[in-house]
């Protein structure tokens, strides 16, 4: 019964592991057009060998399945996070999307062979980044997040992609003017209970330092200080609950004890 139920609790533990991708899972950090990086957040953990694809070139605003596809020009990148489990919390840098061998601080960052990849550049106006997954870089399944410099309705649409600006996408400049070439999370990254209370925080401009003047930041370093959350204190009432439940079964048991079964039988003698 033990092994039955030991069994159990493993599977359904390896099912959420196993558990698809949805929308805002994952949430960039950072923004670099000037050395063509960045930089993105895991809210779950990412089973081994978890597939993620990243373009900037601009989504027709149409359904998946239902017609809608990416334009013709620019670039894909793919990345696959290894042979092991990837925690919640984790930052994942992503290096230069040009360089000629592309690098990631976790798993492996790469340059997918398809018709149409015309190069990954980020530009330092009117550029988005999507990340999704696909059954190839060209076919997208679900889209995960997204961030421009620029902003949804021209850079690059997020219409029937699934994603919400404000809550799993990002507009850097909130659809102003400018079109900063630079931006990163500046927010918490510790001190919450759950890793979907930080969605909200990284999804806020208020939170990120957003360059505003076109300065340079090649090769600036990357925050990857992980996320990590911490421990949910038990409830007055559950405490309480459960010293009622300690102090009832330490009567149950005196009653029922062995020396005061003899002493009734005893005494129904005696009568």
């Amino acid at each position: 019964m033990m092994k039955s139920v030991l069994c159990t609790a493993l599977l359904a533990l390896s099912v959420k592991t196993q558990a698809a991708l949805v929308a805002g899972d994952v949430a960039f950090v950072t923004f670099n057009a000037d050395d063509n990086t960045f930089s993105l957040v895991t809210f779950t953990n990412l089973a081994p060998n978890t597939q993620i694809f990243f373009t900037d070139k601009e989504w027709n605003g149409v359904t998946v399945g239902d017609g809608g596809h990416f334009n013709a020009a620019e670039g894909f990148t793919q990345w696959d996070s290894g042979n092991e489990q990837i925690s919640a919390g984790s930052v994942v840098y992503f290096g230069d999307s040009t360089a000629d061998v592309l690098q990631s601080s976790l798993g492996v960052y790469s340059r997918p062979m398809l018709a149409g990849n015309q190069g990954f550049e980020i530009a330092s106006s009117n550029e988005v980044i999507y990340a999704y997954l696909g059954t190839t870089a060209s076919a997208p399944t679900s889209f995960l997040t997204a961030i421009t410099n620029g902003n949804f309705a021209n850079a690059g649409q997020i219409t029937n992609t699934g994603l919400q600006e404000g809550l799993d996408a990002l507009d850097l400049n909130g659809g102003a003017s400018t079109t900063p070439d630079y931006a990163a999370y500046l927010g918490p990254r510790s001190g919450l209970h759950q890793f979907a209370e930080y969605k909200a925080l990284v999804a806020d401009r208020s939170n990120w330092t957003v360059d505003a003047v076109n300065g340079d930041y090649s090769n600036v370093a990357h925050d990857t200080t992980a996320f990590t959350i911490s421990s949910v204190p038990n409830p007055p009432s559950v405490w309480l609950f459960s010293t009622a439940l300690i102090a009832l079964a330490g009567i149950c048991r005196r009653q029922l004890s062995p020396c005061k079964v003899d002493k009734s039988i005893k005494a129904a003698r005696n009568a």
